[in-house]
């Protein structure tokens, strides 16, 4: 391993939270070496995803210039889905089809691969396939990264550990136990390969407009989870996430893929991906215990960004712009101390921790810090008021012979015979406070 000893600082990882960690110390002129186990940054994330712009935006102000950008989002649709059918609302805005952008779908290899060259730009050094099996401790400091690579022991100020959800070395370190089967969701996604007109044509838009469709109902099979479906230039990403606690509880043994393929053939989707032709399939593990399933994030000689902390908004679907946000956050931190001439000991990189909660990040994970345990122990939000909702819908839109105020005593009556007045008034409240 052919490389100088000692540096600022250590990035493992080369996603989003360690590009935009690793990218903005090597802007303000840090020493940065930047460790990735994959082929070249992105090889793991064949998957597309939403990109924030402006998380991005305050990293690289001109991104927009070259960066591999699919569609730029005017359209967000949410569906509740029963077995054969959905109830929906969307918000379309032609704000949103004026420059600069809010929201864009990408691919994430490409995109990773891009944000990485900018990061080498800045000054970083890349060192891909190569694991980082441990931290170097001297005494409670880390002070470095040992490497599968003959000579591999490297030295820096401060290591940031952007190595994703499983987190590795973090609980090797012992920084945090292991994560647990009801903070993480299992995501299966697909590329659909499709004609940019024919995406154009069932989405009713043009140019480079995109539309995002989140979903959630019985298409996770009574489990706590959600769909989506977005369009990129020529392809459509569709997929479908559930916790793994549930996923090991199902009763049914139904698999991810199972799981998507059921989502796929729903009548309100399979017309929309009718001639897709699957190029590729993943699956990958998120983090979505919320606010208290994130464990201390920074300490002597280290700090923890992006998916490595749990900083996933699951009530928003929100990961890429909370992942570059706190990779952005903790380098600052860096390049405080380092102006500053501070040790970086655990007293200084709590500068870190302070930022977070002064930023949207902490703020959006506290509001909804109740929302994952009101989802976990009330599976009814996923199965019984999916049909309810859907069943109410198709009574009042239905004509017939029956009168409207009869129909709603029906609507009435069949939400209080399945949940009945002490239930629907319950998980009203449960609700409320989750989100108050």
């Amino acid at each position: 391993m052919n490389v100088n000893k000692t540096f600022d600082a250590i990035v493992v990882g080369a996603g989003p939270s360690g590009n935009a960690a690793a990218y903005t110390m090597a802007k303000a002129g840090l020493k940065v070496l930047q460790i990735e186990r994959g082929e070249y940054p992105g090889s793991k994330n064949v998957q597309g995803a939403i990109l924030y712009a402006d998380a991005l935006e305050r990293i690289i102000p001109d991104f927009r210039d070259d960066a591999p950008l699919e569609r730029h989002i005017i359209e967000q649709r949410m569906w509740v889905l029963d077995d054969d059918s959905f109830v929906g609302s969307h918000f379309r805005s032609e704000n949103y089809n004026k420059p600069p952008y809010n929201r864009y779908t990408i691919i994430r290899a490409q995109f990773d691969k891009w944000f990485s060259s900018k990061v080498r730009e800045a000054g970083a050094l890349l060192i891909c396939e190569t694991t980082v099996q441990n931290l170097i401790m001297d005494g409670d400091q880390v002070v470095g990264v040992r490497c599968d690579r003959e000579a591999g022991d490297v030295f820096a100020d401060v290591v940031i550990l952007a190595d994703g959800v499983n987190s590795t070395l973090a609980r090797k370190a012992g920084f945090h136990p292991e994560i647990k089967a009801g903070n993480v969701a299992l995501a299966v996604k697909e590329i659909l390969f499709m004609p940019e007109e024919l995406i154009q044509q069932r989405f009713n838009i043009k140019g480079d407009e995109g539309v995002v469709i989140e979903m959630v109902g019985k298409i996770t099979d009574g489990m706590m989870g959600t769909g989506f479906l977005y369009t990129n230039k020529d392809s459509l990403t569709i997929g479908v996430g559930c916790m793994l606690s549930d996923f090991k509880k199902n009763e049914q043994k139904t698999s991810p893929y199972q799981l998507l393929e059921h989502m796929k053939r729903h009548p309100s989707i399979a017309p929309m991906i009718q001639g897709g032709e699957m190029k590729e399939y993943c699956a990958h593990l998120i983090p979505e215990g919320g606010f208290f399933a994130i464990p201390k994030v920074y300490g002597n000689g280290w700090m923890i960004v992006g998916d490595s902390g749990g900083f996933v908004n699951a009530v928003h679907r929100e990961g890429s712009n909370l992942a570059m946000t706190t990779g952005r956050l903790a380098a600052e931190t860096v390049i405080n101390a380092k102006a500053t001439k501070k040790p970086f000991n655990q007293a200084t990189l709590k500068a870190y921790q302070r930022a977070l909660d002064d930023s949207f990040v902490m703020k959006d994970m506290k509001k909804y810090r109740d929302m994952p345990k009101v989802f976990h122990e009330n599976p009814q939000f996923f199965t019984t008021y999916p049909e309810l909702i859907n069943q109410a819908a198709r009574t009042m839109v239905t004509v017939d012979n029956v009168d409207k105020k009869t129909k709603e005593r029906q609507i009435f009556s069949s939400f209080r015979q399945t949940r009945s007045i002490t239930g629907l008034v319950g998980d009203a409240y449960k609700l409320w406070r989750a989100i108050r």
